[in-house]
């Protein structure tokens, strides 16, 4: 089914889209060229296939608990500070972005 120039009409006023007539017209063809390439898709057999709302499903934390070295892949202070431009005490030193008020941070 091919969406008429009010259907893009409907949509563009529903997203606050101004378009011009030309711009509605070249709209309409665009989207109707991308439902077309869509049609593939609707020619799968989904019968039985559970629909999925969310691509990781019912995984929960996916992320490592925030704790030093939890998997041994942090580097030792040293050797992140060996590369570094200017460094003070355990951290990087690096130039202040809100003036020369507090020099370097």
């Amino acid at each position: 089914m091919a969406l008429t120039r009010e259907d893009v009409r409907g949509i563009a006023d529903y997203a606050r889209i101004a378009l011009t007539e030309e711009e509605l017209d070249e709209m309409t063809t665009y989207m109707n060229e991308a439902v077309e390439m869509l049609q593939p898709i609707r020619e799968y057999d989904l019968e039985g296939v559970e629909p999925t709302f969310h691509p990781i499903g019912d995984l929960s934390n996916v992320m490592a608990g925030d704790t030093p070295n939890a998997h041994g892949r942090s580097l030792d202070i040293d050797v992140a500070l060996s590369n570094a431009g200017a460094s003070q005490g355990r951290t990087f030193r690096v130039p202040s972005i809100l003036g020369d008020e507090g020099g370097d941070r």
